[in-house]
Protein backbone atom coordinates (compact mmCIF):
# COMPACT_ATOMS: atom_id res chain seq x y z
CA UNK A 1 0.00 0.00 0.00
CA UNK A 2 2.57 2.27 0.83
CA UNK A 3 4.01 1.80 -2.85
CA UNK A 4 0.71 2.84 -4.33
CA UNK A 5 1.31 5.99 -2.36
CA UNK A 6 4.92 6.94 -3.27
CA UNK A 7 4.05 6.09 -7.27
CA UNK A 8 2.72 9.13 -8.42
CA UNK A 9 5.29 11.50 -6.83
CA UNK A 10 7.96 9.23 -8.72
CA UNK A 11 5.48 9.21 -11.78
CA UNK A 12 5.69 11.00 -15.26
CA UNK A 13 2.64 13.58 -16.88
CA UNK A 14 1.73 12.09 -20.01
CA UNK A 15 -0.60 14.92 -21.97
CA UNK A 16 -3.09 14.24 -23.80
CA UNK A 17 -5.14 16.73 -26.51
CA UNK A 18 -7.79 16.85 -23.66
CA UNK A 19 -5.82 17.77 -20.38
CA UNK A 20 -2.86 15.92 -18.66
CA UNK A 21 -3.37 13.25 -16.72
CA UNK A 22 -0.47 10.85 -14.41
CA UNK A 23 0.63 7.83 -16.40
CA UNK A 24 -0.61 6.05 -13.27
CA UNK A 25 -4.48 6.91 -14.08
CA UNK A 26 -4.01 6.25 -17.83
CA UNK A 27 -2.97 1.64 -16.34
CA UNK A 28 -5.88 -0.08 -16.79
CA UNK A 29 -5.45 -2.47 -13.79
CA UNK A 30 -4.33 0.59 -11.26
CA UNK A 31 -6.46 2.23 -8.22
CA UNK A 32 -6.54 6.18 -8.73
CA UNK A 33 -5.02 7.39 -5.99
CA UNK A 34 -5.65 11.15 -4.56
CA UNK A 35 -2.69 13.15 -4.29
CA UNK A 36 -2.04 15.42 -0.78
CA UNK A 37 -1.73 18.88 -1.57
CA UNK A 38 0.62 18.95 1.11
CA UNK A 39 2.75 16.36 -0.73
CA UNK A 40 5.66 17.62 -2.85
CA UNK A 41 7.18 15.82 -5.51
CA UNK A 42 10.87 14.70 -4.29
CA UNK A 43 13.91 16.31 -6.18
CA UNK A 44 17.12 14.57 -6.34
CA UNK A 45 19.79 16.63 -6.75
CA UNK A 46 23.65 15.60 -6.69
CA UNK A 47 26.07 17.65 -4.51
CA UNK A 48 29.35 17.68 -5.34
CA UNK A 49 32.15 16.22 -2.72
CA UNK A 50 32.48 19.31 -0.65
CA UNK A 51 36.09 18.36 1.13
CA UNK A 52 36.99 20.95 4.02
CA UNK A 53 40.85 20.13 5.12
CA UNK A 54 41.88 20.11 8.55
CA UNK A 55 44.71 22.15 9.87
CA UNK A 56 46.26 19.05 11.58
CA UNK A 57 46.26 17.37 8.06
CA UNK A 58 47.34 19.94 6.08
CA UNK A 59 50.39 20.72 8.30
CA UNK A 60 51.56 17.27 8.07
CA UNK A 61 51.73 17.39 4.60
CA UNK A 62 53.50 20.69 4.31
CA UNK A 63 56.03 19.64 7.16
CA UNK A 64 57.19 16.63 4.85
CA UNK A 65 58.74 19.27 2.78
CA UNK A 66 60.96 21.39 5.26
CA UNK A 67 63.43 20.15 7.71
CA UNK A 68 65.26 22.83 9.52
CA UNK A 69 69.04 22.71 10.85
CA UNK A 70 71.11 24.59 13.38
CA UNK A 71 71.99 27.05 11.54
CA UNK A 72 68.55 26.94 9.54
CA UNK A 73 65.73 26.66 12.00
CA UNK A 74 62.25 25.72 10.97
CA UNK A 75 60.26 28.41 12.94
CA UNK A 76 56.99 26.70 13.93
CA UNK A 77 54.15 28.68 15.86
CA UNK A 78 51.23 28.15 17.13
CA UNK A 79 48.40 30.31 18.62
CA UNK A 80 45.22 29.04 20.34
CA UNK A 81 42.42 31.59 21.36
CA UNK A 82 44.74 32.56 24.46
CA UNK A 83 47.92 32.38 23.92
CA UNK A 84 51.00 32.24 21.41
CA UNK A 85 53.96 29.26 21.08
CA UNK A 86 56.96 29.68 19.10
CA UNK A 87 59.94 26.91 18.69
CA UNK A 88 62.93 27.20 16.87
CA UNK A 89 63.58 23.54 15.98
CA UNK A 90 66.90 21.75 14.67
CA UNK A 91 65.13 19.01 12.99
CA UNK A 92 68.43 17.19 12.01
CA UNK A 93 69.10 16.65 15.65
CA UNK A 94 65.82 17.08 16.88
CA UNK A 95 66.59 19.79 19.37
CA UNK A 96 64.39 22.87 20.44
CA UNK A 97 66.67 25.62 20.10
CA UNK A 98 63.88 28.44 21.52
CA UNK A 99 60.60 28.15 22.64
CA UNK A 100 58.67 31.07 24.41
CA UNK A 101 55.08 31.38 24.95
CA UNK A 102 52.65 34.43 26.34
CA UNK A 103 51.97 32.44 29.19
CA UNK A 104 55.94 33.00 30.42
CA UNK A 105 55.84 35.67 33.31
CA UNK A 106 59.06 36.95 31.77
CA UNK A 107 56.92 38.49 28.92
CA UNK A 108 53.34 38.90 30.61
CA UNK A 109 54.55 40.84 33.92
CA UNK A 110 57.42 43.26 32.93
CA UNK A 111 55.55 45.46 33.01
CA UNK A 112 51.54 43.70 32.96
CA UNK A 113 50.49 43.94 29.20
CA UNK A 114 47.95 42.55 26.76
CA UNK A 115 47.98 39.37 24.60
CA UNK A 116 48.73 41.06 21.74
CA UNK A 117 52.11 43.26 23.68
CA UNK A 118 53.19 39.88 24.81
CA UNK A 119 53.11 38.10 21.25
CA UNK A 120 54.87 40.63 20.31
CA UNK A 121 57.85 40.44 22.90
CA UNK A 122 58.09 36.57 22.21
CA UNK A 123 58.99 37.99 18.80
CA UNK A 124 61.47 40.38 19.92
CA UNK A 125 62.74 37.51 22.46
CA UNK A 126 62.95 35.62 19.38
CA UNK A 127 64.96 37.61 17.61
CA UNK A 128 67.36 38.23 20.56
CA UNK A 129 68.20 34.05 20.66
CA UNK A 130 68.76 34.26 17.00
CA UNK A 131 71.22 36.91 17.40
CA UNK A 132 72.88 35.10 20.22
CA UNK A 133 72.79 31.88 18.55
CA UNK A 134 74.27 33.16 15.32
CA UNK A 135 71.18 32.61 13.07
CA UNK A 136 70.47 34.32 10.21
CA UNK A 137 67.69 33.09 8.47
CA UNK A 138 65.27 30.47 8.99
CA UNK A 139 64.46 27.21 6.65
CA UNK A 140 60.72 27.90 6.78
CA UNK A 141 57.91 29.61 8.75
CA UNK A 142 55.22 26.70 10.21
CA UNK A 143 51.75 28.26 11.29
CA UNK A 144 50.58 24.56 11.89
CA UNK A 145 48.10 25.39 9.28
CA UNK A 146 46.45 28.21 11.05
CA UNK A 147 45.92 31.78 9.74
CA UNK A 148 46.60 34.88 11.29
CA UNK A 149 45.57 36.53 13.94
CA UNK A 150 45.48 39.56 15.95
CA UNK A 151 48.36 37.99 17.89
CA UNK A 152 49.86 36.24 15.24
CA UNK A 153 50.63 39.52 13.15
CA UNK A 154 52.40 41.05 15.95
CA UNK A 155 54.67 38.30 16.28
CA UNK A 156 55.34 38.45 12.84
CA UNK A 157 56.17 42.07 13.02
CA UNK A 158 58.43 42.29 15.30
CA UNK A 159 60.44 38.97 13.56
CA UNK A 160 59.79 41.01 10.02
CA UNK A 161 61.42 44.11 11.40
CA UNK A 162 64.66 41.47 11.73
CA UNK A 163 64.61 40.70 8.67
CA UNK A 164 63.05 36.88 9.36
CA UNK A 165 60.13 36.97 7.13
CA UNK A 166 60.00 37.90 3.65
CA UNK A 167 56.57 40.53 2.95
Amino acid sequence: MMALRIAPLLGFKSFSLLGSATSQSLLSNSVPIRMRPSMRPVEMKAKGPTRTESPKIRNRRIRKKFDGSASRPRLSVFCSDRQLYAMLVDDHNKKCLFYGSTLQRSMRLDPPCTKIEAAKRVGEELVQVCKELDINEISSYDRNGFACGEKMQAFEIAIYEHGFLPR
